[in-house]
């Protein structure tokens, strides 16, 4: 597996993001409040927190779709303002369109975008072809598994070639084998292309997994309550990952910071 690049060009910014529902009313809910980081070419940042702490309210302010209550979140140094272009996501379900083929799915960000036929057709074959799904481009997603139709949901993302790329816990539908592969399928390739990335997800496992750092958020409302810096050494086999020292060190630190007991106790 490529290692990371992680390089201190900053591709996404958070600042002071504040994020209420019902702003200024009696009936107001604060999702999340203050939320400041950076996100850097070649770097995978993972988001972690107890249930209903704002991580998928977090996700859709980063990713344009709503707009904060307060602060601001840029990429490349552009303002996040409804969708941009700025981001790719790729989310829970493949969302990939039944009488369209492998090969037209990957396409359909480009042909939205106004690309030529011609040169969104050899951009999507090149991720096709290099990524495991070659000799698949004319099948329609209901020949191909669960993990083949998110790697087609992935490389509909990549072919928009964006800034940075937002993943909301893409592998929680797979069963587990399947999504060990895929997220290191997934890591590997996102350092081949050396993009950001952010992954929002409820699996510490993952997070340490796949991430260059893990940062944790409390309680609703949302604030950081940690960040930490993740360092495996040279393993990067998913399974093999898992039963380092250096793993499980995180894991506990980490799921003593989510004060999970706390919530279900509640």
């Amino acid at each position: 597996m490529v290692k990371s690049v992680k390089s201190t060009e900053v591709v996404l910014q958070a600042d002071n993001v504040t994020m209420a529902f019902a702003a200024g009313t009696a009936s107001e809910v604060v999702a999340f409040r203050n939320i400041s980081f950076s996100l850097h070419q070649g770097e995978i940042l993972a988001i972690v927190g107890p249930s209903g702490c704002g991580k998928s309210t977090l996700f859709n302010v980063i990713a344009g779709l709503l707009r904060p209550t307060s602060g601001s979140v840029t990429v490349d140094g552009t303002l996040v303002d409804d969708a941009t272009g700025h981001v790719g996501y790729m989310l829970q379900k493949d969302l990939l369109l039944p009488w369209r083929s492998v090969l037209e799915n990957v396409m359909l960000g480009l042909e939205v975008s106004g690309a030529a036929d011609q040169a969104a057709r050899e951009r999507a074959m090149s991720l096709i072809n290099r990524y495991g799904l070659g000799g698949f481009e004319s099948a329609r997603p209901k020949a191909l598994s669960g993990g083949m139709r998110q790697r087609v949901a992935f490389m509909r993302t990549l072919a928009l070639d964006p800034k940075a790329i937002l993943l909301d816990e893409p592998f929680s539908a797979l069963d587990f084998q399947t999504r060990l592969i895929l997220q290191g399928d997934v890591k590997r390739i996102i350092r081949e292309q050396n993009k950001a990335a952010i992954l929002v997800t409820h699996d510490i496992g993952e997070a340490i997994a796949m991430a260059d750092r893990v940062l944790v958020l409390s309680h609703r409302p949302g604030t950081i309550k940690a960040i930490h810096d993740i360092d495996l050494g040279d393993e990067t086999d998913p399974v093999a990952v898992r039963r380092t020292e250096a793993f499980n060190n995180y894991f506990d630190v980490i799921w003593g910071e989510l004060d999970a007991h706390v919530e279900a106790a509640a």
